[in-house]
């Protein structure tokens, strides 16, 4: 085949350095953006943090000629309402500046730039060492290690309250049986006898939890039934379902649980209480984790009968370029110091855009949501709208991918509580009316439901289904036992109890 040259014209779409960026900022939690800020202002000696102070009656006139002079940018966080929403001139990302070429590769434009430092919580946060000095981050192990350090034994018992310890589980229960245990043990010690395991294993099930270190939940909760008072009213007879009748009780077979402890509908009430409230998995009770806080991105109000939506001013700092540094750029100096700052200063104006182009989408969206979600703001979940991202899409003139981004990993302060921006979007199912009422909407309902329930009849899904039905929601049985699951909802006979006393 001869070989031969031809031209071809062509559209091809390349990210800038500027989109990518802005991109990434726009997908960020705001734990990650904190953090994405204090590593800009470590690398970049053009970005500094606006004192709270610096209010502009306070900039004196050389100030504002500098910030002139070298166009010093500001991040910005703004208020908007709900009917204004959608009304925002055009996409975010025209907003951003296109200074340099479309072929510019990202090293090219950040080669001059420092190594970034490593991450830290920004320096402003007084609260930003809570979890490390209010944080518990002990495990079960450690919390029963730091006891056995305080309880005199014998080498021997120590020993074996180790080896005990070891096969403890999160939740608490033993991952083996003592005969498992002793067999392992008896390897070392041939005179070992099972008594002393045991006699072990009951001193290490008064540590705290109480009944750590039990082989079942009826050991367990016998073992902290002997914790209460003997004239403790119904102990007896809680502890015989514990030692007995778990199983039944599991099933809710009450009419078999009287029949076989000989009680009657009060006493065994009274018993089931007791039981009711020990603790079936004891581990639980210690916390290994560090606590998670959520940090809303916006906040909802209403005002003068209208929704305003406004964003945290507290999620990151406010940056801005410094402006002595700025005044130092020469244009027509092409030495290695100059040239390091002009870089820097063209990192940080695209910084700040993409910040400014963040808060705008951020904020448009919020204000769409809240202006189709009004009903669920003034009287709550049953209210809910159905809504999906294409219809905010339209609304704000974005792709679907970008308000997937802005809605992932971001919060909403409304007066019903902090939530998910993509807890707002959910499917809808047709009504009777032949209008759409949301699933989030019917999973309200559901909870309602079963919170009225009559204790001792509970609603099945079929029940649920026609209570609906009644109020012009078509939802299939099996649509139901979905919904009922994902709020941890029981099934009915799982619900079944012998009423208030």
């Amino acid at each position: 085949m001869k070989q031969s040259l031809q031209l071809k014209l062509g559209q091809q779409l390349t990210m800038t350095p500027q989109l990518q960026q802005a991109i990434r900022l726009l997908q960020l939690s705001t734990l990650d953006l904190q953090q994405e800020i204090q590593e800009a202002l470590d690398s970049n000696p053009m970005l500094e943090v606006e004192e709270s102070s610096d209010t502009p009656e306070e900039k004196s006139n050389d100030d504002r000629e500098s910030e002139a002079r070298s166009g010093t940018d500001t991040t910005d966080t703004r208020t908007a309402s709900a009917d204004e929403a959608g009304q925002a001139d055009g996409d975010w990302n025209e907003a951003i500046p296109n200074d340099l070429p479309v072929d510019t590769s990202w090293d090219d434009v950040y080669q001059s730039a420092p190594a970034a430092a490593s991450s830290t919580p920004f320096e402003g946060d007084e609260n930003s060492d809570y979890d490390s000095r209010r944080g518990t981050t002990d495990s079960l192990y450690d919390h029963l290690m730091w006891q056995l350090n305080l309880t005199p034994m014998s080498d021997r018992d120590r020993v074996i309250a180790l080896t005990l310890i070891d096969a403890i589980e999160p939740s608490g229960m033993l991952s083996s049986s003592l005969e498992e245990l002793f067999d392992g043990l008896k390897d070392d010690w041939e005179e070992l006898e099972f008594d002393e395991l045991e006699a072990v294993q009951h001193r290490l099930q008064q540590f705290d939890p109480v009944g750590v270190g039990s082989q079942n939940l009826s050991e367990c909760l016998l073992v902290q039934l002997q914790q209460f008072p003997k004239d403790t009213p119904y102990l007896e007879a809680a502890k015989t379902i514990a030692r007995q009748y778990l199983p039944l009780l599991g099933s809710r077979d009450y009419r078999q649980l009287m029949r076989r402890t000989r009680l009657k509908e009060p006493e065994l009430r009274e018993a089931i209480a007791l039981i009711q409230s020990l603790t079936p998995r004891p581990g639980d009770q210690i916390a290994s984790g560090d606590v998670e806080y959520v940090v809303p991105d916006v906040f909802v109000e209403k005002r003068e009968g209208r929704w305003m939506v406004e964003l945290n001013p507290d999620i990151a700092p406010r940056l801005r370029i410094n402006s002595d540094y700025a005044s130092m750029v020469k244009r027509a100096d092409s030495s290695t110091d100059n040239t390091f700052l002009k870089d820097n200063l063209q990192e940080a104006r695209w910084f700040l855009k993409s910040l400014q182009s963040r808060n705008e989408t951020l904020l448009k969206v919020a204000s769409c949501i809240v202006e189709k979600q009004r009903g669920f703001l003034d009287h709550g979940a049953e209210a809910m709208r159905p809504l999906v991202l294409h219809d905010i899409a339209e609304l704000v003139d974005m792709h679907e991918s970008t308000i997937s981004r802005v809605t992932t990993q971001k919060y909403m302060h409304t007066p019903q509580g902090i939530f998910e921006l993509k807890y707002f979007f959910s499917s809808h199912v047709s009504t009777e009316s032949g209008g759409e009422c949301s699933s989030t909407a019917i999973r309200a309902m559901i909870k309602k439901l079963v919170a009225s329930e009559s204790p001792q009849k509970p609603l099945s899904d079929s029940k649920i289904t026609t209570l609906l039905a009644e109020q012009g929601i078509k939802v299939a049985r099996r649509t139901i036992a979905k919904y009922r699951e994902s709020l941890g909802i029981p099934p009915s006979n799982e619900r079944k109890s012998l009423g208030p006393t």
